[in-house]
């Protein structure tokens, strides 16, 4: 399998967690891509027409995209490690997918910043996206320490993703400040060798 690859992404990391957590990782090979929306570069627009990563070739029909369903492809190769069965998987779906809307909300804020030209950039359309943010932390913080902090699943991988993320971007925002839960979680969460391994470059 090839897995189309950046390693400051928030989602090709969870996809490279799973693949440290499973045993998985040798049988992929990892190939480098960047670009952004206008400017897809070296994205891999023949396996996902959306010019987005990662992208997962596999042997066995077309390739797979967004993070989300490769993740469930591989932990399904695996023999289910990361993902339980029902019921227990909605909250892990629901987690994967409020840390999946703090990334995309935090990505959003970088393209603003970085892609468009300064006179016209909106800092209420910033501040916006930080809104959303700032509710997905507040309910991690309120809601779902109990289960972050239980049995290890894709959950969890897709929140400690985000907060690095939140960390590499966005560190003047300061996520921990109001979220003293969430940041005792996330530093005890950041020791798992998976986690330490997959650690994004600071460029």
């Amino acid at each position: 399998m090839k897995l189309f690859h950046s390693p400051t992404s928030p989602y090709v990391r969870k996809v490279m967690i799973l693949l440290q957590e499973t045993g998985l990782l040798s049988r992929v090979a990892l190939v480098p891509a960047t670009g952004t929306p206008v400017d897809p570069g070296s994205m891999p627009l023949a396996q996902n027409p959306l010019g987005k990563i990662p992208a997962l070739e596999r042997p066995e029909g077309p390739a797979l995209y967004d993070s989300r369903v490769i993740c469930r492809y591989l932990d399904d190769l695996a023999g289910g490690k990361l993902y339980p069965p029902a019921p227990a998987l909605w909250d892990v779906l629901v987690l994967e997918a409020t840390a999946d809307g703090i990334m995309d909300a935090a990505i959003l804020m970088v393209y603003e910043g970085k892609i468009r030209p300064e006179d016209k950039r909106s800092p209420e359309w910033l501040e916006g996206q930080w809104a959303k943010i700032a509710r997905a932390l507040d309910a991690l913080e309120s809601r779902w320490i109990a289960h972050l902090s239980g049995h290890f699943d894709m959950g969890q991988v897709a929140v400690a993703c985000a907060l690095d993320y939140l960390d590499l971007r966005h560190a003047d925002r300061d996520w921990r400040a109001d979220h003293p839960r969430l940041a005792a979680w996330h530093a005890k969460v950041s020791e798992r060798p998976s986690l330490r391994a997959t650690v994004p470059p600071a460029a």
